[in-house]
């Protein structure tokens, strides 16, 4: 796994230097571009619409947690997964998957290691297999994106989590930590917990839709490309965890699977105001969860 983390580190540090290099070649041009009142009108709906995607995203950690048998209690789990978001801006990009584990733990019915980490890490895979799922709006060898979504049959997905959480111990338990014995086999299709994570990426999309709106690109695409387009930079942000929150990584392949079709200073544009808007979103989610949170210490989640 050493490996896979020094190729993590080398595609960030990449994706960080395509970027750099690409806003100083068109640093002129992304400096001529402005938004008028209806652009900024536009990107204060995308904050909104990112605020609700972020709590769509901890309802759906909860469908995730009730798929898996437990009875999640709505509104602490989406305080502790909003509370903890902010995290993933860590270097590392588990510190939120660790606060989160740490919290099922330590409720006042705790869940087993392995449930614990079964319930945290199955979250982030659905989601990348949603988003994928939407690539394939596009057509042509984008279909190829439904591909993993046989990944989530039970003789699939409970070999890859094995695996998963095999690789993951150590960073989220501590050096020297195992998922010993495993988590309980999986027997059906997460179809409800696919379905919420779907949902939560097309509200995050939502959210990318208006910024498109604000630097009026929308008519460079059909809406059915932009989507793709999205859901591919998303999932690669959400897989290459050596960037905080995706940083860089989602820019980068969203200039890369674009550019051809629409100007690349106004996408840079694009790509760097939406991450201003979900970055925003993300520390207003984590203030605002905090202190309600706090009330809720010694309760249990699920």
């Amino acid at each position: 796994m050493k490996g896979l983390g020094s190729v993590r580190l080398w595609v960030t540090l990449a994706s960080a230097g395509f970027l750099l290099a690409s806003v100083l070649t068109n640093g002129a041009q992304i400096t001529q571009l402005s938004l008028d009142l209806q652009g900024w009108l536009w990107l204060l709906l995308g904050l909104g619409l990112s605020l609700v995607s972020l709590m769509a995203n901890g309802l759906a950690w909860g469908v995730v947690l009730r798929w898996l048998g437990r009875r999640p209690q709505w509104w602490a789990v989406m305080l502790l997964f909003l509370s903890s978001n902010l995290r993933k801006y860590l270097p590392g990009g588990v510190w939120h998957l660790h606060a989160r584990l740490r919290a099922l733990q330590r409720q006042s019915d705790p869940l087993s290691t392995p449930q614990a980490l079964l319930a945290v890490l199955l979250d982030p895979v659905l989601m990348a297999v949603a988003a994928l799922a939407l690539v394939a709006f596009d057509g042509g060898w984008s279909l190829l994106a439904l591909l993993p979504l046989g990944l989530l049959l039970p003789r699939c997905l409970n070999p890859l989590m094995e695996r998963l959480e095999h690789s993951r111990a150590q960073q989220l338990l501590g050096q020297g930590a195992s998922a010993a014995h495993g988590s309980p086999p999986l027997t059906s299709y997460p179809w409800q917990p696919l379905l919420a994570e779907l949902g939560f990426v097309l509200l995050r999309f939502a959210g990318f839709a208006c910024c498109v709106e604000a630097f009026e690109l929308s008519f460079n695409l059909g809406w059915g490309a932009w989507l793709s387009g999205f859901a591919l930079a998303w999932t690669a942000g959400l897989v290459v965890p050596a960037a905080p929150g995706g940083l860089g990584v989602f820019e980068t392949v969203l200039v890369l699977r674009l550019a051809a079709t629409v100007p690349e200073a106004p996408l840079l544009a694009l790509a760097l105001s939406y991450r201003l808007v979900v970055s925003v979103a993300d520390l207003v989610a984590a203030v605002a969860s905090r202190s309600d949170l706090a009330r809720l210490r010694n309760s249990r989640y699920c």
